[in-house]
């Protein structure tokens, strides 16, 4: 089951989950995954600074944040969208985010409290 999460309403939705982890791809096509706890700021996300994600960017700008659900069969949020490096950090554009967890899941909790009824099920 998938509900698609509107992007002016992505950081209500990050705050029922905690720790994510970015997915940058390198050159040769493998995947980094980092541990991240970003902030939301003016729509973007923000995270701390990763020198193996800042060189995959560098050549591959494309990102995905993914967010483990923090119940059994609950539900992940994956934001999806284009990163580049910063002073700070890394700084994540969302293009699309998606509440997503398999059909046979479908008996576990309701959608996080931020998209109970502000989000479209796709």
């Amino acid at each position: 089951m998938t509900i698609a999460v509107d992007l002016d309403r992505l950081e209500q939705a990050l705050a029922d989950f905690g720790a994510g982890y970015l997915l940058t791809t390198s050159p040769d096509g493998r995947v980094k995954a980092v541990t991240v706890e970003p902030t939301c700021v003016d729509g973007i996300l923000l995270v701390g600074p990763s020198k193996g994600s800042a060189s995959n960017l560098s050549t591959n700008p494309t990102a995905t944040v993914l967010f483990p659900p923090r119940e059994a069969q609950g539900y992940s949020l994956i934001v999806d969208g284009t990163a580049a490096a910063t002073d700070a950090g890394i700084a994540v554009t969302p293009q699309s985010a998606v509440l997503h967890r398999p059909a046979a899941h479908s008996d576990g909790p309701p959608p996080p409290t931020g998209c109970q009824n502000d989000c479209t099920r796709l």
